[in-house]
C-alpha cells in the first residue's frame, strides 16, 4: 500500500505543470530573445550615429561669435542670435496661451466632466489633434490668424499657432498625472468639507505637478523642433529685435526655420552647426523631462 501511495506521488509530481522559474528554455525563446536584443542595438546605434554624426559635422562652427551675433552678407559671416530669440519669444508665449488652456482642460476632464458620451468625444478629438501633421496646422494658422485676424506673418501668429499643437500634449500628459493621485486623497478631503476647488488647488496639483512640469518640457521640445507651421505663420525673417514690447508683431524665424533656410541654399556648414545647437538643446529638454519625471514617481 505504502508503495502504491509512493507511486502516486511521484506521478502526480511529474505531471505537475512547471512554475515559471522552473520553465525550461525553449529554442523559440532564445530565438524572439535575440530578435528583440537585436532591434533594441539597431535602434541604438542609428540614434547614436544619427547624434555623433551632426556634432562632428556641426559643433566646429558652434563659436561664441555664431552664438551672439547676427548673420552679415557684407562681411559674408553667419549669426543665430536673432533666431535664439525668436525662439525665446515663441516658448514664452505659447506656454503662456497653451499652458493654462491645456492644464484648465485636464482638470475639468478628469475631476469636473461625467463619465459619457461628450467626454468620451473631447478625449477622442483631442488624440486625434495629436496626429495631425503640422503643415496643416500651419495652412490653419496661416488662413485664421494671419489672414482673419490680420496679424500678418508675425510670432504672434506662429505662438497661436503652435499653442493649438501642443495642447494635445498638455492636456494628455497631465490628465495621466491625476489618475495617479490616489482617490483616497479626494475622499480624505471631502470628508473634512474641504470644496473641490480648494482640493485640486491644495492637494492634486501639488501631487501631480510633477507630471505637469514635464507636459510643459516636452512642448517645449515640440517647440523648439517645428518648422513647417512656423514658415507658413511666423515667417522666415531673422532680425535682432528693434523694440522688445513690439518684437512679438514682427517676422520671426527660430532655430528649425532658419536651419531649413540655410540648408536649402546649399550652406552645409552653417546647417550642421545650428543642427548641432538645436540636437543639444533638445537633449537638455528631454533630459530634464527625465529628472521631472524620476522626481515625480520618487
Amino acid at each position: 500500500m505504502t508503495v502504491n501511495t509512493a507511486a502516486r506521488q511521484a506521478t502526480a509530481v511529474a505531471r505537475r505543470p512547471r512554475s515559471l522559474t522552473e520553465t525550461r528554455i525553449r529554442p523559440l525563446d532564445i530565438f524572439l530573445r535575440c530578435i528583440s536584443v537585436l532591434a533594441g542595438a539597431v535602434t541604438l546605434f542609428l540614434v547614436a550615429g544619427l547624434i555623433v554624426y551632426i556634432l562632428a559635422k556641426g559643433l566646429p562652427g558652434v563659436t561664441w561669435k555664431f552664438l551672439t551675433t547676427e548673420e552679415s552678407a557684407l562681411n559674408r559671416t553667419y549669426g543665430i542670435l536673432p533666431n535664439i530669440i525668436n525662439t525665446a519669444y515663441i516658448i514664452v508665449i505659447t506656454l503662456l496661451v497653451a499652458a493654462p488652456l491645456g492644464v484648465g482642460g485636464a482638470i475639468y476632464l478628469n475631476e469636473y466632466a461625467k463619465r459619457g458620451r461628450l467626454t468620451k468625444v473631447i478625449e477622442f478629438t483631442t488624440e486625434a489633434l495629436a496626429g495631425i501633421p503640422s503643415i496643416i496646422y500651419g495652412l490653419f494658422g496661416m488662413m485664421v490668424f494671419n489672414n482673419t485676424f490680420g496679424f500678418g506673418y508675425s510670432i504672434i501668429s506662429g505662438c497661436l499657432t503652435l499653442a493649438i499643437m501642443v495642447l494635445p500634449t498638455i492636456i494628455r500628459t497631465t490628465q495621466e498625472a491625476l489618475r495617479t493621485v490616489p482617490t483616497g486623497y479626494r475622499e480624505g478631503a471631502a470628508g473634512l468639507g474641504a470644496s473641490k476647488w480648494h482640493t485640486i488647488r491644495t492637494i492634486l496639483i501639488p501631487c501631480c505637478k510633477g507630471g505637469i512640469i514635464t507636459s510643459l518640457i516636452l512642448s517645449i521640445g515640440r517647440i523648439v523642433g517645428e518648422s513647417a507651421a512656423l514658415i507658413f505663420t511666423a515667417g522666415i525673417a531673422a532680425n535682432l529685435p528693434s523694440n522688445w514690447l513690439t518684437h512679438a508683431g514682427t517676422s520671426g524665424a527660430t532655430f528649425a526655420v532658419q536651419l531649413y533656410q540655410y540648408a536649402d541654399q546649399g550652406r552645409n556648414d552653417v546647417s550642421f552647426a545650428i543642427a548641432a545647437v538645436l540636437i543639444l538643446v533638445v537633449l537638455a529638454i528631454n533630459l530634464l523631462a527625465r529628472l521631472c519625471g524620476g522626481r515625480k514617481k520618487a
